[in-house]
């Protein structure tokens, strides 16, 4: 099997060769292939070409364009501060929606036209065709809570939760359908499966994420879905509160951070789900040693049981020592789906 070939198999039910092996290589990505982040995350052609590097160099299942969480937000209209050597950022001080009515006159830009959003699908063009018939090609959308703290500022809209609940639902409301039409323009151009990116959801409790986000994280993945994608959700810090929640959304994988056991999740998601993750990024990947990334990595198959991908919590560091990223590529090759 190839890569591609092997995470749609297990994602259908099957049992592929070995276990797929799907890390977030971004930072580690561009030094890999000794190019500027900023070019990285710019830039389709340089983005394409360390993709194809580092797949090639530790045996990755797939290519991604993952790089730049302020994409639709800079397409909006954002302030983005833009840095050499590291991702994107939203300029908190100076929130595009810097009061709620702005909303009102706010439309979604197009897909096609809007500069970021444009280069992500010239990107997933250039991995299709360079790589779509041997790995899996994975676009990228932020989720609501994500979107709407770039566009809002992330204090704005954690009291909004409190001070403003109906305001939450219309701006959930714009940025899930603007992820849709930008999901579905990336299908478009090739993309096997989208990522859904909503760090943001994890610094909500349950109620409030029941009542707010989980409405709007189901309607953007059932859209992708019915779209014909594949679909992944990644949600830093921790989710172990919203487990059983995240379970009933009907991902194709769920990523776990360091944060959330995986044991308790499989207990909660059930044996169905495809579970991604959860060894921590910094500690173990990036700090400790071959041997100890192999074992690690393990225990997290153990936990996880059969429907399992080899990955880390979050973005491999950039200074993770080339043998223990090795390690997992081998503990996946070493490895089949119980």
């Amino acid at each position: 099997m190839n890569g591609r070939e092997r995470i749609l198999c297990l994602l259908d039910g099957g049992k592929p060769d070995r276990l797929p092996f799907m890390p977030f290589t971004m930072m580690f990505a561009a030094d890999y292939a000794g190019v500027l982040y900023l070019d990285y995350a710019t830039d389709f052609r340089a983005h394409a070409e360390a993709q194809f590097r580092v797949v090639k160099g530790y045996d990755i299942d797939h290519v991604s364009v993952t790089s730049d969480p302020c994409c639709e937000a800079s397409d909006c209209g954002a302030k983005v501060k833009y840095f050499p050597h590291q991702p994107p950022a939203i300029d908190e001080a100076h929130p595009l929606l810097s009061s709620r009515e702005q909303l009102r006159g706010m439309s979604a830009p197009l897909p096609t036209e809007a500069a970021s959003m444009r280069n992500r699908l010239r990107l997933i063009e250039q991995l299709k065709l360079g790589a779509g018939a041997e790995k899996l090609v994975e676009g990228w959308v932020e989720g609501p809570c994500a979107e709407a703290a770039g566009l809002r500022g992330l204090n704005n809209l954690m009291l909004d939760f409190f001070d403003a609940p109906e305001f939450i639902f219309e701006l959930f409301d714009f940025v899930t359908e603007m992820a849709l039409a930008f999901g579905r323009a990336q299908i478009a151009a090739g993309a096997d499966l989208i990522g859904v990116g909503d760090a943001a959801a994890s610094l909500v409790g349950p109620e409030f994420y029941e009542h707010f986000v989980w409405p709007f994280e189901q309607r953007l993945i059932a859209g992708l879905q019915a779209a014909g994608a594949r679909t992944r959700l990644h949600i830093c810090g921790n989710t172990r509160p919203l487990l059983a929640a995240i379970g009933r959304l009907g991902c194709d994988i769920v990523d776990l951070d360091s944060l959330a056991p995986l044991d308790q999740a499989r207990r909660e998601m059930g044996p169905r789900q495809v579970l991604l993750g959860n060894l921590d990024p910094v500690r173990v990947l990036c700090n400790g040693s071959p041997e100890s990334v192999y074992a690690a990595i393990a225990e997290c198959h153990r936990q996880a049981g059969g429907r399992f991908i080899v990955g880390a919590g979050c973005e491999v560091p950039r200074d993770t020592p080339s043998n223990n990223l090795l390690a997992l590529a081998r503990y996946a090759r070493e490895h089949g789906a119980a």
